[in-house]
Order: C-alpha cells, then structure tokens, then sequence
C-alpha cells in the first residue's frame, strides 16, 4: 500500500456499533466488565483506550513497523526509552540535538547513574571512538535539531547490530513521509506527534514504533506504569491531522526548498543550513536515506549580529515568532533562547549553535508571500 493510501485509512475502520468511518472519542476512564474473570481486552484508561490503539496502529503503518505506543508528549516517549536502561549503562548521542532530550538526558537520568555522551555523529568513527562494554544506546537525531546535520542510519545500525546495541532515532523532523528508520535497521523510532504527524499546533503528543514484540512490551509496561498517556480526544485530533500528511509534507517540502535557495542568494545571509544543497554536509546520505529534504531550516545574518537577528524576527508577519515546528503554520525560532536554552552556552558554541542562529518550520502557506515576508523583515536589518 502507497504511503497515501496508508495515511487515509490505515488504523482506521468503520465503528462496528454505528459504521461512522471517523474513529469515535473514547472519552471514558474504565471500562465495565462482564465477570472478575473476563476481561474484554479493555479494562482502565491509562492501559488502553480504542480511540489511542487506533492511532498507534496509524503511526506503525506509517513507519513499516509492527508496533506503535503513544505517549503524552514526545518527551514522554523519549523518557520510556531512557527507562530500559540500568545504572552505570552509557548512551551515545550527537552534541546537535533537541534542547529538551539533552536537558533530559543530563539533568534526569544522569544522575541515575547513566552516562551520555555528546559527539559529532555525522562521522561514524567519532561514534566508533566511545563506544565500550557499558553502551547500550545509540540515540540518533536526523536530521538534527537546529543544525540540520545529517546521520547515516543504516550505517550505525549495522555498527550497533555487531555490539548488541539499540539505536534509537528521532525522525520527527523528516516525518515517516521523508524517512523510515525502522527499514535502514533501526530499533525504535520516535516522533514528537506534536509537530507534523498531527501537524496543525493543536496537540502535545509523542510515539515510538518498532518491531521486536520483547521490546514492545518493555514499553508498554513502562508506559502502563509510568502513566504517560495521551487522551482520546488528542489521539482522535492526530488521527484526523494523519490523512493530510502526505499532501502537508509534499507542500513543506516545496515551500522549503524554495526558502532555502531565497536565503542563499540573499546578500545579507551569511549561511543556510538545510540537507537539500549539494555542499550540505553528508548531502549524498540525506539523499539516500530521505525521500525528500523536508520543510525545516536554519540561517545566520552575514553580519553576524544577536540586535539584526532580534529584528528581524520582530520584523515578520506572516512568520510568527514561536517554538515548535511542524505545523501549517510558518514559524521562526530562536534556539538560544527557547528551544535550546538548557544547553550550556560553552556547548552550544562547541557544536556551532550560535546565539544568532535562526531556525525556520516552513508552513505550506504560498511562498510567495512566505519570500516577501522574509523580503520585507532582511530589508530592515
């Protein structure tokens, strides 16, 4: 089945009581039961409702993957996967990634006992240096947030697979529309449904995919007993924004690519970030491993100024000036300052996420008037 095909109707059947083609709301806390000793596959809420299994079967379909788990937020799901490990395990992950999983990992679980490490990942052999008898993880971000590095997937599975190590990767940038990481021998996928899988910035909501059926009852019972579930009505909102993920993402992706080569041949731009231009680094992999180079993309001024950069993102109309990503909606981003401002600024320097550093989530507005916005905001500074 076509990705499209997939989008629309996968997950999704006829409700057996009325045939409504919409999956109904489950909006219910427990479930009544026949006998102590007879349970009708439901039973309480936090465990499982109808409206969430449908759309954690939507989610796995998306991603190839036989196994979808939703979580309340993709912190969540990040959280249940940090949650496998033990005390003195370590993790390998890259020194450009999201601002919250770093937060997470260094100033939650490290004091657990676990290690993490923060490398350039865009080369396998930086990776290759700290891996030991104690890594048990490889968490992945590709591309990576706000940096737009490039990973090779395929390349650190099969690294992974000869140590007995889990990979892990957050593909909530590319979307299962671009990217499929569960086919180049990843673990576990996770996406941060916030952004354009519901894709409209209207649901706080995370998942995991995979397809090893040990590993996916470790999680579900970490998200059974940890309780960090999403609600019927969030779950029914994602399974409606899902059927138009292919046409957003097709529209993201044009619109992006059309921003990006704006920005370039701007003369007050000093550099762009974004995986679709040839001297991109590891351009040949995001090729390869992405069907398309996505809506999301970075720049700095020419002249390197924090006051130009201010005002220009003060400048914008029809961006708005807002974190997240992902949704219909143009938004631009300051990283420093809101969605990375938990890194330390020496290691936010170290991986070249300076304070200046803009970040765009290109909507699928025209982009005509997504350029005269930029246009009439550069003019200013």
């Amino acid at each position: 089945m076509k990705f499209g095909t997939k989008a629309v109707h996968a997950g999704v059947e006829p409700d057996p009581s009325t045939g409504a083609i919409m999956t109904p709301i489950y909006q219910t806390s427990t479930y009544v039961q026949e006998s102590p000793s007879q349970h009708k596959g439901y039973a309480y809420a936090r465990g499982a409702n109808p409206t969430r299994n449908a759309l954690q079967k939507s989610i796995a379909s998306l991603e190839n993957g036989k196994f979808g788990i939703c979580f309340s937020s993709g912190m969540g799901a990040t959280d249940a996967v940090i949650k496998l490990l033990n005390p003195g395990d370590e993790v390998v992950t890259s020194n450009d990634l999201y601002g919250g999983s770093y937060r997470m990992f260094k100033r939650v679980f490290e004091k657990y006992g676990i290690k993490f490490h923060f490398a350039d990942l865009t080369k396998i052999s930086t990776a290759e240096k700290l891996i030991n008898s104690n890594t048990k993880l490889l968490w992945l971000e590709t591309p990576t947030n706000p940096l737009m590095n490039i990973v090779d997937i395929k390349a650190y599975a099969d690294l992974a697979k000869k140590k007995n190590i889990l990979v892990a990767v957050d593909n909530t940038f590319a979307s299962p529309f671009l990217q499929n990481p569960l086919d180049l021998g990843a673990d576990i996928v996770m996406h941060s449904v916030t952004k354009y899988l519901s894709g409209h910035s209207d649901v706080i909501m995370g998942a995991l995919v995979l397809n090893d059926e040990k590993l996916y009852q470790d999680l579900a019972f970490i998200m059974n007993s940890c309780g960090a579930v999403p609600g019927p009505q969030d779950s029914f909102l994602v399974l409606r924004g899902i059927k138009t993920l292919h046409l957003r993402m097709e529209r993201h992706c044009f619109n992006g690519r059309k921003i990006a080569e704006y920005l370039r041949s701007h003369p007050k731009i000093g550099k762009v970030y974004w995986p679709g231009f040839v001297d991109h680094p590891n351009h040949d992999i995001a090729k390869k491993q992405m069907k398309d180079f996505g809506g999301m993309l970075s720049f700095v001024l020419k002249d390197d100024s924090m006051a130009k950069a201010t005002t220009l993102m003060e400048s914008v109309n029809v961006f708005s000036l807002a974190e997240s990503l992902g949704g219909v909606e143009s938004l631009i981003n300051h990283p420093a300052s809101m969605t990375h401002g938990s890194i330390p600024k020496e290691e936010r320097l170290k991986s070249g996420l300076v304070d200046s550093l803009m970040r765009l989530s290109i909507g699928i507005e025209d982009v005509e008037d997504l350029i005269a916005d930029l246009d009439q905001a550069l003019a200013k500074v």
